[in-house]
């Protein structure tokens, strides 16, 4: 066969002869002289050859030193180079010398093929590119037998070598850029590194949705870019868009944050970067099965936010959700994902929801994603959450009932082992039909039709260009620092102590355990190999060579008690920055906190240091989720706060630019930070809600009634913005509740239940109603700002009506003494409605209060006769009656 886009593997304990080496290695000179007079070197591909007893070859051949030969797309020569341990060749297009030479040499297996249909496609209807993707897949799934299609249906997928598809590895990650902590992906090839951005914690917080766009974009060409060098497959199970519910949960640096709308914004704009390489567009592609670029998966559907805590752990918690929690918090981001993104995968949790497993959920699955929001991709179990399945007697006895269950549900692809080794057994049983069956690997395989593993090397395949060329470049690390930069946040600035002046700062103490940050603490989870490192100390001394860095404590964990060196060198600089907080030790996947102060004696750390500095201090947070700094933020010794998160590979210079006034900070809490004493509250309790009669607080700044350190939306800035509603409506006749519910439920709606006229289905956006805002930069520095608007509804507070609710959010970049006007439409229905107990959509009929920054407006909505037409436009200052029906 031919031999292009392979990559082989040799068979341990056996060694070339020299002679067949040389014979090889002149074989692919051949080889790279054909493809060099080819009329499009850009369809080259590469085969690897390596050998995995590399010492013991080295030894028992008598080789020495190794030769590595490689031939990269697009270049017309040969490279040969010693001093590399172990065979790397690498070859190209397919000739029959090289072909010939490949089933001559012995000891070496095929372990990936890029693309299916290279070899006689027309030997198959499935390879036909002139055929719709769901014929091409119909045809394919008949080819198969029973055996092979339940093969398939693991993430490891083997080939069928007598229909040439390969292999495929469905598990890559690519959270904040690709990432190497899963099977699919490698660095051992052309590509060494990868763009690391900030964790989605620290984006979420720049509030700029073209800004998680164009992280999606660079993330999804790198990606294609290690697919093309045989590194990767081309399906990532990211994004995280789990709400932050409970600030010790371990993952919540992975997540957009606490915030619905926030989080619905951010996951839409990445999965549309991931997916199509461009921005979001106001409608759907009318097409559900369009080409992807690659393929982006939400996680982890639904209501999961839980490590380990109290004795419950992930695999065995189940959490009890109410529909009016569902509805408002914990589904609109995954809604927003397939509704606006038309995401082409889903990821169900470990947990169960309301009693039954995620992954097992048919209401979930099926109802929900399918049939209400219009799903078309595959669904895919968190790993091994299907074997998990047995721990509840109720739903999985066996093995085989799992894989039924699950399959029934609507899950399609399990992560783990589950399916391909009791998935016969479970159609032989009778508790699963081929048809299910069937069913599962046709939502599979129109995902690999889509990314293209179909169609062979043709002209279809608009992404074969991008490669080693198109990684760690330029634009794209200058991407990753201005994403760090745009997510500071600044929390204090007592005395405008920020920015720090080179003029006057001549000498610096950098303090803390992640300062010099040795253990690549910026990277966070899910990270790859970054393209460079630049750390918190180093970074400063880009401002000042006179540093003086002092640990103070060996680790996170900071057992130290005696900070002396530290406070010597503050005492002898003009300034001190002391870097402290979180790192994967302290919270992590499977790794829930137990507390939200600092870890060990850092606050003991932080105190001493300040009390003995001579100049300003400036206290840097890094971690995830929220620090209790209350005695920092008391503290008049303390200047100034920074929050960094995880801020990826230019962490260090993006914190040193803001902290010496380069850039603006302008960055805003996506989280509420709480005291300590939220500790006391059952993580496990679901509630959003607060409850009077048990204490039970709340969760997040919608529904929360305790003190906080700093809430949602916290940021500061040097300069200062004032907020005007320049013109609104004062009052607005509200659809009734009938067009509400056609609105809300869009072509879902049961015929039986409700009839919708046209008139019903649009009188929600004919009521649209447009806001102004004017925000001026009254200082004399130019900043970035994040625009929020906010409502609280009539009753807020009461009867599960949240405080308030963001419902738009722009972030502006204004000149000294400069302003900008904020137009926005605002669909009441959409934006306005709040959820009853029942997770019914309502606009309240009542007083709307919208607040941006410190200005405030109030709408009246009031019921109306369905004949009142008249529409009358308004200004805050005319408080004329503005009227839709």
């Amino acid at each position: 066969m031919g031999f292009k886009n392979q990559v082989a593997r040799s068979s341990p304990g056996l060694c070339w002869p020299d002679s067949l080496m040389t014979l090889y290695i002149q074989a692919f000179h051949l080889a790279a002289k054909e493809v060099s007079k080819g009329p499009d070197k850009s369809q080259t591909r590469a085969v690897v050859v390596k050998r995995e007893d590399e010492d013991a070859c080295l030894s028992k051949c008598g080789w020495g030193q190794a030769v590595t030969a490689i031939y990269r797309p697009r270049s017309s020569c040969m490279q040969l180079w010693n001093g590399v341990n172990g065979l790397d060749l690498v070859g190209t297009e397919h000739s029959q010398t090289t072909e010939l030479l490949w089933s001559a040499i012995g000891g070496f297996e095929v372990i990936g093929l890029q693309y299916a249909c290279e070899s006689s496609p027309a030997s198959f209807s499935f390879c036909n590119i002139a055929n719709s993707f769901e014929e091409r897949v119909k045809d394919l799934i008949s080819e198969l037998n029973l055996s092979e299609k339940i093969q398939q249906l693991g993430n490891t997928a083997p080939g069928i070598p007598r229909l040439n598809i390969p292999a495929y590895q469905w598990w890559q990650e690519a959270l904040h850029g690709v990432a190497n902590n899963n099977p699919g992906v490698n660095f051992d090839g052309p590509i060494i590194a990868a763009t690391s951005f900030p964790l989605p914690i620290l984006t979420a917080a720049s509030f700029n949705s073209t800004l998680f766009n164009r992280i999606g974009q660079v993330v999804s060409t790198e990606a294609r870019a290690m697919f093309n060098s045989g590194q990767s497959g081309l399906t990532f199970w990211s994004p995280n868009v789990n709400i932050f519910r409970d600030p010790r949960w371990g993952r919540g640096q992975e997540t957009p944050g606490e915030d619905p709308l926030l989080s619905s914004i951010y996951a839409a704009n990445f999965v549309v970067g991931m997916q199509e390489g461009n921005e979001l567009k106001a409608q759907r592609n009318e097409d559900p099965n369009f080409k992807l670029k690659t393929s982006s998966c939400c996680k982890h559907f639904t209501a999961y936010d839980l490590e380990g805590w109290g004795g419950v752990d992930r695999d065995h918690f189940d959490a009890l959700v109410t529909d009016q929690d569902m509805e408002d918090t914990f589904n609109p981001p995954f809604q927003s994902c397939i509704e606006l993104a038309q995401a082409s995968s889903l990821m169900c949790a470990y947990t169960r929801v309301n009693g039954t497993p995620a992954c097992a959920h048919h209401k979930l699955l099926t109802k929900t994603v399918r049939e209400k929001w219009d799903f078309h991709g595959y669904i895919v179990s968190d790993c091994d959450a299907v074997y998990d399945m047995i721990n509840d007697p109720k739903y999985a006895l066996t093995l085989e009932d799992a894989v039924a269950d699950a399959v029934q549900a609507g899950m399609d692809l399990n992560c783990g082992i589950t399916i391909s080794n009791h998935g016969r057994l479970a159609v032989d049983e009778g508790k699963l039909s081929e048809e299910e069956v069937d069913r599962a690997l046709t939502n599979l395989m129109l995902v690999r039709m889509r990314l293209g593993l179909f169609d062979g090397l043709s002209q279809t395949q608009i992404y074969r260009n991008i490669g080693p060329q198109d990684v760690c470049t330029h634009e794209h690390q200058d991407l990753a620092l201005e994403a760090a930069l745009q997510g500071i946040v600044l929390l204090k600035n007592d005395n405008t102590t920020l920015p720090l002046s080179r003029e006057t700062v001549s000498s610096l103490a950098v303090v803390g355990p992640s300062a010099a940050d040795e253990e690549f603490r910026m990277l966070g989870s899910y990270a790859g190999i970054p393209c460079t490192y630049i750390t918190p100390a180093q970074g400063l001394s880009m401002f000042v060579s006179n540093i003086d860095y002092q640990a103070g404590c060996s680790s996170i964990f900071c057992e130290e008690d005696d900070f002396s060196d530290a406070s010597e060198a503050a005492l002898g600089a003009d300034a001190v920055v002391i870097v402290v907080g979180l790192s994967l030790s302290e919270e992590k996947e499977g790794l829930d906190r137990t507390s939200l102060l600092l870890p060990g004696h850092q606050q003991e750390l932080v105190s001493s240091v300040a009390r003995a500095s001579k100049g300003p201090v400036v206290l840097v947070i890094m971690s995830g989720g929220p620090v209790d700094v209350s005695f920092a933020k008391d503290d008049p010794n303390i200047g100034s706060i920074l929050w960094v998160g995880y801020p990826g590979q230019a962490g260090g210079q993006a914190l040193a630019e803001i902290i010496f006034g380069e850039r603006n900070p302008g960055g805003n809490l996506p989280i509420t930070w709480y005291p300590e004493s939220f500790t006391r509250v059952n993580m496990t309790d679901m509630h959003m809600r607060p409850n009077e009669s048990s204490g039970y607080p709340g969760r997040t700044y919608r529904f929360y009634t305790e003190e906080v350190v700093y809430p949602f939306g916290s940021g500061l800035s040097y300069t200062t913005f004032r907020h005007t509603v320049k013109s609104a409506p004062a009052v607005v006749v509200a659809p009734n509740l009938q067009q509400q519910a056609c609105y809300h439920e869009h072509k879902f709606v049961e015929s039986n239940l409700i009839q919708c006229t046209d008139h019903d289905l649009n009188r929600c956006e004919d009521s649209s109603f447009e806001i102004q805002i004017e925000v001026k930069n009254e200082g004399l520095r130019s900043g970035s700002h994040v625009l929020m608007l906010f409502s609280t509804p009539p009753g807020s507070g009461r009867d599960g009506v949240p405080l308030r609710q963001l419902i738009a959010f722009e972030r502006v970049h204004l000149e000294a003494e400069s302003q900008h006007t904020w137009n926005l439409v605002i669909n009441a229905c959409r934006d306005l409605s709040t959820v009853t107990s029942s997770g019914t959509k309502v606009l309240g009929i009542g007083k709307h209060v919208l607040s941006v920054g410190d200005d405030k407006h109030s709408i009246m909505f009031v019921a109306g006769s369905e004949n009142f037409l008249e529409t009358q436009a308004t200004s805050k200052n005319d408080q004329v009656l503005f009227s839709v029906g």
